[in-house]
């Protein structure tokens, strides 16, 4: 007697997502200095028609959330994992800028490691090119 294979998450969410005749979902990936740029970048991707999530605060600019300092990196922490969060839950990544950071590299490894298909604004600044 055969059982059928159970799915797995990445299976169930890609289910959920065709039944509920979802467009595709982009997550923007880069440095938060090129915010401007990633506010550029979600407007021709959702005329493309695509979902677009991005990272929601910028840390590097002056703000109350980075007062203090201990508040601040507590935060990073929470942000970097919310971030790997809208990795999982998007279709592909855009990579915006002409620089990769730390984070942003690590961001692309994560994304990689999922089968994500990952572009670059700037072709140049693949890590794997």
């Amino acid at each position: 007697m055969s059982y059928p294979q159970l799915l797995t998450p990445v299976e169930k969410l890609a289910d959920a997502k065709k039944l509920l005749s979802l467009p595709r979902i982009v997550v923007i990936c880069g440095s938060t200095r090129f915010m401007a740029e990633m506010t550029e970048a979600e407007l021709w991707e959702t005329k493309a028609g695509k979902i677009v999530v991005k990272p929601g605060c910028d840390m590097k600019s002056p703000h109350e959330l980075g007062s203090d300092p201990v508040e601040a990196e507590a935060l990073k922490v929470r942000l970097d994992e919310l971030h790997r969060a809208k990795i999982r839950l998007a279709d592909e990544v855009l990579v915006v800028g002409d620089y990769i950071g730390d984070s942003t590299r690590a961001e692309i490894a994560y994304a990689r490691s999922l089968g994500k298909p990952v572009q670059f604004t700037h072709t140049e600044v693949d890590p794997d090119a």
